[in-house]
């Protein structure tokens, strides 16, 4: 993943109304009314935050006869939680190195007892 699309993402992601229009886009399509209905604001600031989230790629518009439906496009997340995984295992990592220290000091309590 490009460090643009990955800066893309996240920064799509840190506004919560982006993530709210998202987790309502999991339950399937919808116009850009439907995901406007939630939220205290206008038209034209919702259509703002689907044109961040579409840069981002994380969603895209169709056009079914006069609706313009707007869907869930799970592959920047997919890259998002793919990048995320590294330091994921990295901390696991850290963690299970910090057992086996612990477990030692531990060990050493013991016998000095």
């Amino acid at each position: 993943m490009s460090t643009e699309s990955l800066d893309a993402t996240f920064a799509a992601l840190a506004d919560p109304t982006r993530r709210a229009i998202l987790a309502r886009l999991r339950a399937g399509e919808a116009t850009v009314m439907e995901l406007a209905a939630p939220f205290a604001m206008t038209q034209p600031a919702i259509s703002k935050h689907l044109k961040v989230l579409e840069r981002a790629g994380l969603i895209s518009r169709g056009r079914d006869r006069q609706r313009r439906p707007c869907r869930l496009e799970a592959g920047a997340l997919k890259e998002a939680t793919d990048w995320l995984e590294s330091y994921r295992e990295f901390w696991e990592d850290r963690y299970e190195s910090l057992d086996v220290l612990l477990d030692e000091l531990k060990k050493g309590d013991t016998h000095e007892q």
